[in-house]
């Protein structure tokens, strides 16, 4: 399956969002998906906000389901993110309840 990956980067230092996002990756890939994360796009600073969450729908509408990191609740984004992938019918998985059944 092809995953979207949603969870908060605004306000986090790069380091620290770039291994959130890359540890979320690492576990998705690990159960057999692909994944996709806006973390890559955070790294071309000076678009707008509007201008990333485009992006991201696009990245949305191109995979299967979305991942909401356990952060997700603290991010405008990732809350549009839901939104739209609810919209367009994406499968949402909630990294807080892998985490109760693993």
């Amino acid at each position: 399956m092809k995953v979207y990956i949603a969870g908060k980067i605004t306000g986090l230092e790069k380091p620290d969002f770039l291994k959130k996002f890359y540890d979320s990756s690492k576990a998705l890939r690990d159960q057999g998906h692909l994944t996709m994360s806006p973390a890559t796009l955070a790294l071309n600073e000076g678009f707008s906000h509007a201008d990333y969450l485009h992006v991201c729908f696009a990245m949305i509408d191109v995979c299967d389901a979305v991942f909401l990191q356990k952060d997700w609740r603290d991010s405008e984004g990732a809350r549009q993110e839901l939104d739209y992938a609810k919209a367009v019918k994406k499968q949402i998985i909630f990294e807080e309840q892998e985490s109760r059944e693993s």
